[in-house]
């Protein structure tokens, strides 16, 4: 017993230490869980989407968890959203244009529907046999674009699936590629900046011919020849707020998760993320381009681009 009585302090204070490292672990993960954006739930084509135009030139496989849009020199095709939508998480897998892709572009963007149009776009930029695709991005507010940025991706994108996501809130844009955040476009209304806030959008996907602009400034076109192209897309996930599309508000607005504080910026391990990838795979970025823009534009400093 007296061994036991003078070793019990030591016990004590080693169980309370263990159990102190075992909670702030908890906790830096939960808190590095509550960060990212939640799970995506990936559903069949027909919970959320319709075709848009082209009907002919889409393949439902699998019962429709899986769809392939196919181009010819006809015509391309698409589809989107049933809903329009103020806020939220949208995300797909996207599997590109295999081979010779020159003059294609596979898109995967938010769009509302009048004049002062705001939109969110991912373009994926075919390209010669060999060569890399080019993902660009660009953010419109109130009809205003010009505001492209282009990298190189780390994979190769037609070999498998690769998830595209957008987290859209009040505070930020963030584009993300298989979670890596590749791009963010902050709130700088302050600044003078438009943001997208007040006009709902709806979601769309398309494969189209753009040799006009798309690979080397439409030096290259497309060989009709490796006809059809196909792009296939799955997961379909959508985590937004619906609205009519006169909507100016939405009814859950500060209530769901993806308006929480966690969300209004990124975190120190993501803006490592978006560092690499501006540092390793950038090309382009409008924000460093004196050329178009000799006055830096206020967002980037907002969004560290420079």
């Amino acid at each position: 017993m007296c061994i036991q009585s003078l070793n019990m302090p030591k016990i004590m204070a080693a169980t309370n230490l263990v159990w102190t490292v075992f909670l702030s672990f908890l906790l830096s993960a939960s808190l590095a869980v509550s960060v990212a954006p939640k799970r995506p739930v990936d559903v069949p084509f027909s919970r959320n989407y319709m075709p848009t135009w082209a009907f002919d030139h889409i393949n439902y496989i699998n019962g429709g968890s899986e769809i392939q849009l196919k181009l010819d020199k006809y015509t391309g095709t698409g589809f989107q959203s049933k809903g329009s939508y103020l806020f939220g998480h949208f995300s797909m897998h996207i599997k590109m244009v295999p081979g010779d892709s020159a003059g294609t572009v596979t898109a995967f963007y938010l769009s509302s529907q009048n004049s002062e149009h705001d939109e969110i776009d991912f373009e994926f930029l075919g390209n010669r046999t060999g060569q890399p695709y080019i993902l660009q991005t660009n953010v419109f507010t109130g009809g205003k674009g010009d505001r492209e940025q282009r990298i190189y991706l780390w994979f190769d994108p037609t070999k498998a699936y690769h998830r595209y996501s957008v987290l859209w809130n009040m505070h930020q844009i963030v584009f993300f590629v298989d979670n890596v955040p590749i791009r963010v476009f902050k709130n700088s209304k302050d600044l003078g900046v438009r943001y997208p806030f007040n006009q709902p959008m709806k979601v769309y996907n398309s494969l189209w011919n753009a040799d006009d602009w798309a690979t080397r400034g439409g030096l290259e076109k497309t060989d009709w020849s490796k006809a059809p192209f196909l792009a296939s897309y799955k997961g379909f996930h959508i985590d937004g707020c619906e609205a009519s599309v006169q909507a100016k508000f939405c009814a859950t607005q500060g209530k769901r998760w993806w308006d929480q504080k966690q969300f209004r910026d990124l975190d120190p391990q993501q803006y490592r993320r978006l560092q690499w990838v501006r540092n390793k795979y950038t090309i382009y970025n409008y924000c460093t381009d004196r050329v178009r823009f000799p006055t830096i534009p206020p967002e980037c400093k907002r969004d560290r681009d420079i």
